[in-house]
């Protein structure tokens, strides 16, 4: 399962309250996916989502300069790995530049 690194420039519970948002956007974007988060602590989740019928998970940790995703996916599936990975990427990265902003919702 190689790591995947976005590097946040945030502070730690900022940093952790846009992944959160990410994750969130992420699940209401690709319903069809059946995505799902769960969060273990404030800066691990679990995540899953489903493809052509077969789900697919990995984790989410946020540190003190960077989110890591790792998700594990059998061989056969790799292409979908490098999709999710770009598709997440983009949706945190995008959290990333509206918590600069402080435009992050409360309830994240």
């Amino acid at each position: 399962m190689a790591d995947h690194r976005i590097a946040h420039g945030l502070s730690l519970e900022l940093a952790q309250r846009a992944t959160r948002a990410a994750l969130e956007s992420y699940r209401r974007q690709f319903s069809e996916n059946d995505p799902t988060a769960s969060w273990l602590s404030d800066s691990h989740a679990t995540v899953a989502f489903t493809v052509v019928g077969h789900t697919l998970g990995g984790d989410v940790r946020v540190d003190e300069h960077h989110v890591h995703l790792e998700l594990e996916v059998p061989l056969i599936f790799r292409p979908f790995r490098n999709a999710a990975l770009k598709v997440i990427d983009e949706e945190i990265r995008g959290w990333i530049a509206k918590a600069r902003l402080g435009q992050l919702p409360s309830d994240f």
